[in-house]
Parts: C-alpha cells; structure tokens; sequence
C-alpha cells in the first residue's frame, strides 16, 4: 500500500515548501519483525503508562484509533485526527527545525515512518513512528494541549536559526541514520558522536532556534505534568521508551518546576535525561511560550533582531512601523544611538504588506538587493508616516519633487519622487524615486545610474522573524537531506526468520490456524537461538491455549537466551510478567 497523503483538508492547504519533505508510508514494507515490536512495545507501555501517563494518554489513543496490535497506517490516522482537526504525514528522519515547527503551525504532525530495530526497542535517537505516532498523536487528542503545539509551531517556525544551527542539524540527523542502521562500524558512530559533542562545545550564545528547541524538547517531547512530587508522563519520547519511562520516575532523575529557564538547559538526544521539567497543568506551557516569545526579535524587532538575521545568514523578514515587511537575505546594518538607522540585503529580495507580496515587488525586480533608510527626518518631529496629504505636499514630499531627505541617523537620499504606496490606513510604505542619490558621510549607498531607489518607510524595526513573509515571493523548494536513511539489506536468514514471525503473527489473528507452533519453535531454536521476541509471542500462544508443557519449554529456552544475552533479559521477563499478568485479569 503505497499511502497517499492527500486523505485529510488540512494537507491541501499546506505549502509547497513543506510538501517536499513528505514521503509515501510504504506500509508493506513494515516486516512481521518491526509489527511484533510495535506491539511489544505498545502492549509494555500501555500497561505501565495507565499508571504514570497524563489521563489524556489512554483517551487519546481510543481517539485516535491508535491499534497496540498494527503499525498505524497514516491513511487511517489521517481520517481519525481529522476529526480533532489534526493530520499526519510521513517523513525521513529528522527534518529541518524551522520546517518540524512550520507543520505544527498547521496543525500537522510529522511522522518518521521508520520503525526502530529490535535491537534498540527501547530507545533510539532516530525519530521513528514508535516516537511520534505512538508517543505525540494520542496526547494532542487534548484540546489545550493541541493548541500549545500549535502556537509553538507558528512562534517556533519564526525563531531565527544561527548559521551553526544547520550544521548541527545535520551532524545529529547523521548520527541518528548511522546508529539505527545495521553494521555500522563502531569507530564511525564514535566519530558522528564526537562531530556533535565538537559543535556542541562550540555553538557560541544559542540562537532563538537553538533555546526554543530547548522547550520544545523539556515539554513536547520529555514532559512531566502535575506535581513536583509525583507527576505524570505527557512527552512523547518518555511516552514512547518503555526503558524511559520507567526510569524518569525514580529519585535518579531530578524533577524541577518547568519555568522560562527550561530555555537555557540543553539536552543530549543519544542519553537518558538526568533531569526533566514539571508543568502544573498544560494552560501554564502556553504561559511560558507566550513569556519566551516576547524575548524573541519576533516582537522585539530593533537593532538586536537585525543583528540575530545578519548572523543567520539565511532568509528573513522585517517589519518596520507602518506593516511594509522586507524580506530577504540580510547582510549589513548601520546603528546610530543603538538603533539602525539602514538596512542592506543582498540577492533576491521581497517587499510585502500583511504577509502578502507588494505588486511589483518580487524578487525578479529586487533581484539584487535592497537598502533602505529607518528612522525619523533631521529637525521634524513627525515622521514621514503619521504625515497627512496636507503635511506630506507642504514638506514637498510630492510626485515629481526633486527633494532631499536627511534622516536622524545620518543618511541623506536626493532624487525626484515618481510615486508612493500607501497601507490600508492611508499611511505611506514605500517611495520611488529616480536620479537618486544615498549617501552616509562619505559612503554612497546608491547611485542614479542602478536606476529606481524604492525606499521603505518606518520610523523603527517592530519585528524581525525567520523565512519570508510571504512563502509565494520565493522559491522554497531546496531540501535536498544530505543523506536518506538507510535501509537495511535482507540476508536470507533473516528474511526466514520474518517468515517465522509471519506464522505467527497470523495463527494469533486466526488468519491460519494450520500452521504448527511447535514446529516454528522447533525452527527458531535450532537456527535463532538468540532470538527472545518471537519466543515471548509463542509463549504467549501457549499459555493462552493452556498447552503448559510447551508454555515452560519456551520459559528454559528463554532462561538461555538470556544467559547467552543478559543485556536483554529484562525485556523477556517484562514480556512474560505481562502476559501472566493479563492472563490473572
């Protein structure tokens, strides 16, 4: 089955920059082996979580017709979380940070539709769809909790990246394909692991992108809720590790009320969390995002907003006061008295109103660049912006005026004025002038011969965000990963060995009950004696046959898997205490 994406309204509403990181779920590639961990660890964390989860957890997964039996397919999750006004869509791997928030703003969660290997059932540092279909879809079944992903989505996906940002970015989503794949070479995991710990001592100050990442870590994905002294799980990687899980609730894991400073701690994605943060309730997260986002150059905007886009060296906006909103690549500012008092981008650049692209103002006709002077005139107190008609003619602010403007901060513009835009309100956004001249001291800025100079009007910089204004005025389709996540390549064993699985698997849903378990036990002993997953299924079978014999030969093969394999022994007890434990109730 080759899962179309397009089953839900809020997909077709998505922009084209966002549909190029989706990807077909290709349910038939899921192998017997990866359903049987799915259920495993479904079937763990569902008994242990009706015990330490958010109430939300267990309504949530009746909700959204999360099965502990199948991996979800997204079709069916499409049809389901339309109904809370969600949608889903798969993903490979980890996708850039500002385009993970970009979709939350949407109301559409991103699912790494690969599944972990058995070998890391517990934990793995790569998304797969354990994490996120398992661990975020049942959560946003909460209608307070859904709207905090969302607004971080839309406050996240304007957060402006460092330049570093990207490069780590790629560095973790490295490390994780290597881990999760077979065969990787321990030497190489060793060196991925030491390139992020190298760029993790040598970020510099954190960027917006890099400390709301950190909320969104210390509350989307590793919350706790409720009191400090015994609160309940709501993130989805602690929802999704049974391993996690149980070890964030001991006195090992320090518990600390969820404040701003959540900001400020980073995390390590490879290792368990020796401290996570408490929420009292899902109002006080949106509280703190709300509290976070009033530090951010979103509504801020001044000098240090246009320094943080300058040091990105990615595309990104301004607004000035009157709403005109350019967007761009942002390579020079000149301050007086700490504010800037011009703005310079180089390359293809935008203006635009409200999100929306000014006529005649795209990127073919900015093609080069854009400048512009912000402030207020030498010696008048009213600025170009709250000046009516009547003020705007009698200071010669006029078509086909030669005039001269010199700005408080020291930038003088001559030319004669062709026209002027103005915003809804009536106020002036933009001048056009010819045979114009921009000059500060001795610096010229522009020269008649580069033709029409259009110059923004706004007496300050109100905001400064990540991406564009608007997402038409630019050609966003540019992801290309930088490596795909490797699929593992089938030996004949273990293509046998998921046959043996398959068995199994369809004499438990009565698919085919002719199939012998004794002679699949038979098998998996003589060829897979390390195998322990498929023996807890078998015995599983067995004790609910009430065929006690053959339940305790499976228990004394299972006694030598895990002398052979200590490392996994935990996991065979938890699967056989849990059947027992079911079979009691």
């Amino acid at each position: 089955m080759n899962t179309a994406y397009t089953s839900n309204p809020l997909l077709d509403k998505l922009p084209a920059h966002l549909k190029q990181f989706i990807k077909p779920q290709n349910y038939d590639d899921y192998s017997p082996i990866n359903q049987a961990v799915w259920r495993y660890v479904m079937r763990k964390n569902v008994d242990y979580l009706s015990k330490v989860a958010h109430e939300s957890y267990l309504d949530g997964l009746k909700q959204t017709g999360i099965s502990i039996d199948h991996i979800p397919s997204m079709y069916g999750m499409n049809r389901i979380l339309k109904e809370i006004g969600w949608a889903a869509v798969a993903v490979d791997g980890f996708i850039p940070p500002n385009a993970f928030m970009e979709f939350q703003a949407y109301n559409v969660l991103v699912i790494a539709s690969d599944i972990r290997q058995l070998e890391h059932i517990e934990y793995t540092p790569a998304p797969d769809i354990i994490h996120e279909g398992a661990g975020h879809a049942p959560i946003i079944a909460n209608p307070e909790y859904a709207e905090y992903l969302r607004r971080f989505g839309e406050i996240g996906a304007k957060a402006i990246s460092s330049a570093k940002d990207y490069e780590m970015y790629e560095a973790i989503r490295h490390l994780s394909i290597i881990k999760e794949a077979e065969g990787t070479p321990q030497e190489e995991i060793e060196a991925a692991e030491k390139r992020v710990d190298y760029l993790q001592d040598h970020m510099g100050a954190p960027s917006e992108m890099a400390l709301i990442r950190n909320l969104h870590w210390w509350t989307v994905e590793y919350g706790l809720i409720g009191e400090l002294e015994d609160p309940k799980i709501y993130g989805a990687g602690l929802l999704s590790s049974i391993g996690e899980s149980a070890w964030c609730m001991t006195d090992q894991v320090k518990k600390l009320p969820y404040t701003i400073e959540a900001a400020y701690q980073g995390f390590d994605i490879t290792k368990p969390q020796p401290q996570l943060y408490v929420t009292p309730d899902f109002a006080h997260l949106s509280l703190v995002l709300e509290e976070f986002a009033n530090t951010m150059a979103l509504r801020k905007g001044g000098l240090s907003g246009l320094q943080k886009l300058i040091k990105s060296e990615a595309l990104g906006t301004i607004e000035l006061s009157t709403g005109i909103q350019v967007s761009g690549i942002f390579t020079n500012v000149i301050e007086h008295d700490g504010k800037p008092v011009y703005v310079q981008t180089a390359g293809k650049t935008a203006l635009a109103y409200r999100e929306k692209e000014l006529v005649g103002h795209g990127t073919n006709y900015h093609r080069e660049g854009f400048g512009s002077p912000i402030g207020k005139l030498k010696g008048i107190n009213l600025a170009i912006e709250d000046m009516s008609p009547r003020d705007l003619k009698a200071y010669k602010i006029y078509e086909e005026q030669r005039v001269t403007f010199e700005f408080e901060g020291g930038i003088k513009v001559e030319g004669v004025i062709i026209t002027g835009k103005r915003n809804l309100q009536g106020k002036i956004i933009l001048i056009s002038l010819k045979d114009c001249t921009v000059t500060y001291g001795d610096t010229v800025l522009f020269k008649p011969e580069w033709g029409v100079y259009d110059m923004a009007i706004g007496k300050e910089v109100t905001s400064a965000f990540s991406g564009p204004a608007d997402v038409n005025s630019f050609d966003l389709i540019t992801h290309v990963p930088s490596e795909k996540t490797i699929k593992s390549k089938k030996s004949p064993e273990r293509i046998a060995l998921e046959s043996l699985y398959q068995q199994v698997r369809e004499y438990r849903e009565g698919k085919n009950r002719t199939i012998s378990r004794h002679k699949v036990f038979e098998e998996l002993v003589a060829h897979y004696p390390n195998d322990w997953l498929l023996s807890v299924e078998l015995y599983e079978l067995a004790r609910n046959s009430h065929n006690d014999e053959f339940a305790q030969e499976i228990l004394d093969h299972l006694e030598t898997v895990k002398l052979n394999r200590p490392q996994v022994g935990h996991l065979i007890d938890g699967g056989i205490s849990l059947i027992n434990s079911e079979l009691i109730h």
